[in-house]
């Protein structure tokens, strides 16, 4: 009977000890967020829909649009960019600066770091001018962006951060806007790791204190205002057994500059020490191969979009249970990519993880006439 309760107090305080692991660490901010990006998984959240002063985190959504219009060769890296007096009357707002004037003509590639890494106010204008032709005009691409993202709390009045009526996101939607320059221009995401960058015989550190003091943490952005407080999205990336795993923490509100550094790195901590990421399925690899009827083969492969990874409290990986639910008859045409079911992921005490999409891997076209006639006979006696 001793060990038989002893027993039980031994599993009951194991699943106090898991149940405590996966409580996020106090977080003295406003608002957070932790996502996991290989999996798309929210970690932990506080407020993180509320609508804040989001000040230089601003600035990711004015490098990507930068960042697109490199892509689609509107402006070049190497172009020179004219000064305006609006990009130099930031001088007189309080700002952060580059420190450009009117008599210079900076490169794209000098201001988008001055952008990123000193967090200039005037280069986000100059960038607006360059790209769009108004600082009006490329606020309204800014918006036309996030709406196409979903982004429902968020509206930019200008390309700084700096406090404005109608100005405002959420720590989700900074997260998301992270997530999306990360994925869509890797080449230009070294930018953010840049410890410090010297314009104009002016050098100015990184406000990020986390690339100093954490290895796997290699990017992004800060932000600062009487209003918003001090803010910080952070990105790390470690090696896995499942592969690189990246982490994005997001903090609004803090007290100080060493608030917001300790904070978020708490969050990526917690990150890396209570979660796993679990590699179900590599990308191109079939999940199940299922009859189709009336096309032009018996069967037709299908998987995930890509590689499918899911976060797991730490070492539950080996219980991950995934079901695949699919359209039934399955009929042709059929093409590579068609959403024809879902890929469900749970505990293996049946608590959901995650509902994933389950797609096509090929192709199936139409069956000719007798084809079509034999599969419709099938059906019928089936």
């Amino acid at each position: 009977m001793k060990r038989l309760l002893s027993l039980i107090l031994l599993l009951a305080c194991a699943t106090l000890a898991q149940a405590q692991a996966l409580q996020p660490p106090e977080i003295a901010a406003r608002q957070y967020l932790l996502l996991d990006v290989n999996s798309g998984q929210v970690l932990a959240e506080r407020n993180a829909d509320a609508r804040a002063e989001p000040a230089s985190l601003t600035k990711l959504m004015t490098a990507y649009i930068v960042f697109a219009a490199i892509r689609d060769k509107k402006i070049g890296l190497d172009q020179k960019l004219p000064v305006s007096k609006l990009a130099w009357d930031e001088r007189k707002k309080g700002g952060s600066l580059m420190f450009i004037d009117t008599t210079m003509t900076p490169t794209v590639s000098e201001l988008l770091r001055g952008l990123i890494v000193q967090s200039g106010n005037d280069a986000a204008d100059a960038l607006a001018e360059g790209v769009a032709g108004s600082v009006d005009a490329f606020v309204a691409m800014m918006n036309r962006q996030a709406q196409a993202w979903g982004l429902k709390n968020t509206q930019f009045k200008n390309p700084t951060g700096l406090t404005e009526d109608g100005h405002y996101s959420s720590a989700r939607d900074v997260v998301i806007t992270a997530r999306h320059i990360i994925q869509d221009f890797p080449e230009f995401y070294p930018i953010y790791s840049m410890r410090q960058y010297t314009y104009n015989h002016i050098k100015q550190d990184n406000r990020n204190m986390l690339l100093g003091r954490d290895p796997t943490v290699d990017g992004m952005k800060t932000g600062y205002t009487a209003a918003a407080g001090y803010c910080l999205l952070a990105s790390a990336q470690r090696d896995t057994p499942a592969g690189k795993r990246r982490l994005i923490a997001v903090v609004f509100g803090t007290a100080s500059k060493e608030a917001r550094a300790d904070e978020a790195q708490k969050l990526l901590n917690w990150g890396w020490l209570a979660w796993d990421d679990v590699r179900l399925f590599d990308a191109g690899k079939p999940v199940a191969t299922v009859p189709v009827w009336k096309g032009t083969q018996p069967e037709v492969k299908l998987g995930a979009v890509g590689a499918l990874y899911v976060t797991v409290p730490k070492g539950e990986g080996d219980k991950v249970r995934t079901t695949i639910e699919h359209t039934d008859p399955l009929l042709a045409p059929l093409t590579r990519g068609q959403t024809v079911g879902s890929i469900k992921i749970a505990t293996a005490a049946g608590t959901p993880i995650a509902t994933l999409p389950l797609v096509t891997q090929e192709a199936v076209p139409l069956a000719g006439f007798f084809g079509r006639a034999w599969d419709a006979i099938r059906l019928w006696i089936k």
